[in-house]
């Protein structure tokens, strides 16, 4: 097994060892470290709140140099999060500077990153949203200038969450 590999499973234990409130993850298949699933429930005081969000990473055999990428498995409006579930988030987002200027490096992927601090940004992004860099460019309209439709639809997801469990 190699150095990656062994790194995400034991990151995989300590996520597990020490667990984070409303966040579970696990490999998709025993022999495979690079794919996992996770769930996060909805933070509370949030749009989400209540919701299992099941989700994916995938981690490349570059891991840690490069970022896994997120994708959100259960349907859910967010501008920050594309239709097909694709987390658009900087600190998923390859080191070095942002060709479009709108993210510092600083902000962006770096080795010294883990499972736990990715899961942890995007629960924050589900809290609050970043519509000046918006994947769902729909959803970040909606969030701007319909709040009434923007909850109704969110609601609509969290509704679904529950119904697929």
């Amino acid at each position: 097994m190699d150095g990656s590999a062994l790194l995400l499973l034991k990151q995989l234990r300590e996520f597990n060892r020490h667990p984070v409130e409303g966040i579970s993850a696990g490999l998709i298949e025993e022999s495979n470290p690079y794919a996992w699933n996770v769930i996060l429930v909805g933070p509370s005081d949030t749009l989400y709140e209540g919701g299992f969000f099941k989700a994916r990473l995938d981690f490349p055999k570059e891991y840690p140099i490069k970022p896994p990428k997120m994708k959100f498995i259960s349907e859910i409006w967010h501008p920050n999060i594309e239709k097909n579930g694709d987390v658009c988030i900087s600190i998923l987002h390859e080191p070095g500077a942002d060709q479009f200027g709108y993210e510092r490096a600083s902000e962006r992927w770096s080795p010294v990153q883990s499972v736990e601090t990715i899961l942890l940004s995007v629960v924050s992004m589900l809290s609050d949203p970043n519509c000046d860099s918006a994947a769902n460019i729909d959803a970040s309209i909606m969030w701007r200038d319909d709040r009434t439709g923007f909850k109704k639809k969110v609601s609509e997801c969290v509704r679904k969450t529950l119904e697929d469990m």
